[in-house]
């Protein structure tokens, strides 16, 4: 039975460990630097996803578990300074265009789906739209895991949807979209009336 608890303890010690991500920032991943999550705070944004109960109530909880670790990244970053948009911030040090957003946010997409905390959904590529020729705009995106329906095993249609960071004020929750509403144009409605109830890590409760 030993090697049974000492296998135990070396999942709950990788489960714990601190991580670092690169963030982006200053337009075009002109400049990177380094974020260190602690156990603690992943402890917080695993309590919050843990108890998703389906892939709308995962991609909520979401939004919020990257508005938190941008928001902690800006304690160790100059990201702190980064506003919604491109022209709250414009020339401040440590803006974030799309490109600096989209990468960060599927970096730190990657480290949740890499810890196992994504149940519902996958992560992909940053994605691209392009409207009236010039606009370009870029975002992470995810994708809801295929169920299978009935004995046939037949897969259901997935969904795709972008987790796009930009939008907001740094520390606030991301905006969530379906891909083909993001990819028309839609983008921050101005409702944040999605919000963490409770304090993260106690209980967690997201409203809607």
């Amino acid at each position: 039975m030993r090697w049974l608890l000492f296998l135990v303890l070396a999942c709950l010690a990788v489960a714990a460990r601190a991580e670092t991500v690169r963030i982006c920032y200053n337009y075009g991943c002109l400049a990177e630097a380094e974020a260190e999550f602690d156990e603690p705070q992943l402890a917080r944004v695993r309590a919050l996803l843990g108890t998703a109960a389906s892939a709308e109530d995962e991609r909520e909880r979401l939004a919020v578990a990257i508005g938190w670790l941008l928001g902690w990244a800006g304690r160790q970053t100059p990201i702190a300074a980064d506003r919604g948009g491109n022209y709250a911030d414009d020339g401040v040090y440590g803006r974030m265009d799309c490109i600096d957003h989209s990468t960060t946010t599927t970096r730190l997409l990657r480290l949740l789906e890499a810890r196992g905390w994504l149940r519902f959904h996958r992560v992909l590529d940053p994605v691209l739209r392009v409207r009236f020729l010039f606009d370009a705009h870029y975002s992470a995106q995810i994708e809801e895991l295929p169920e299978i329906a009935g004995d046939d095993a037949k897969a259901v249609e997935v969904a795709r949807h972008v987790v796009d960071s930009w939008f907001r004020d740094n520390g606030q929750p991301a905006v969530v979209l379906p891909l083909p509403r993001w990819l028309a144009g839609e983008g921050d409605s101005g409702d944040e009336s999605t919000r963490v109830v409770s304090g993260p890590g106690e209980g967690v409760t997201v409203e809607r």
